[in-house]
């Protein structure tokens, strides 16, 4: 069943249209006003068949896009990945080194929150309310420094892998 899920999934694209997109995006580049974390969000349909023969699950998969995606290569090593795999219905918090400090119930109620969401609610809202609560942990665990540099180091558009 699982491979049937993978092989005919739903398109990223329709399932989060660009003004979604732009919304998601914008939500990055507010939250991080706020803190001096960087956050990325990326969606992918689905594995290739090899994957999901080998048993390969949304967190493997969540912490190969962080690498190949450059999350862990931040200053402050305080990049966290929202990751959501359509195919099933999966969606992961990867959190970087610096991040050790925040509770890992606290990511989980993020996912929470975005589930629910995605639930009742389009995606492009449910992901910017996830956007939001990452934020939220983001300023209380990595603060912007007054005084200090905070530059972008990873683009804030979502990404289709």
């Amino acid at each position: 069943m699982r491979l049937f899920r993978h092989l005919f999934a739903p398109s990223a694209q329709a399932w989060l249209p660009e003004a979604a997109m732009a919304r998601i995006t914008q939500a990055i580049d507010n939250g991080e006003l706020r803190h001096s974390g960087e956050i990325c969000f990326a969606v992918e349909p689905a594995l290739h068949w090899r994957h999901v023969l080998r048993g390969t699950h949304a967190r493997e998969r969540a912490e190969q896009a962080f690498s190949k995606l450059r999350v862990w290569d931040t200053e402050a090593n305080t990049g966290v990945l929202l990751y959501v795999l359509l195919a099933d219905h999966r969606l992961e918090i990867v959190a970087d080194r610096g991040l050790r400090g925040v509770d890992p119930a606290a990511w989980r109620a993020v996912c929470e929150t975005i589930e629910t969401g995605l639930r009742s609610d389009d995606p492009g809202s449910a992901i910017v309310r996830g956007i939001e609560a990452i934020s939220t942990l983001l300023a209380e665990h990595a603060p912007r420094v007054d005084g200090r540099e905070d530059r972008d180091e990873l683009p804030n558009k979502p990404r289709f892998l």
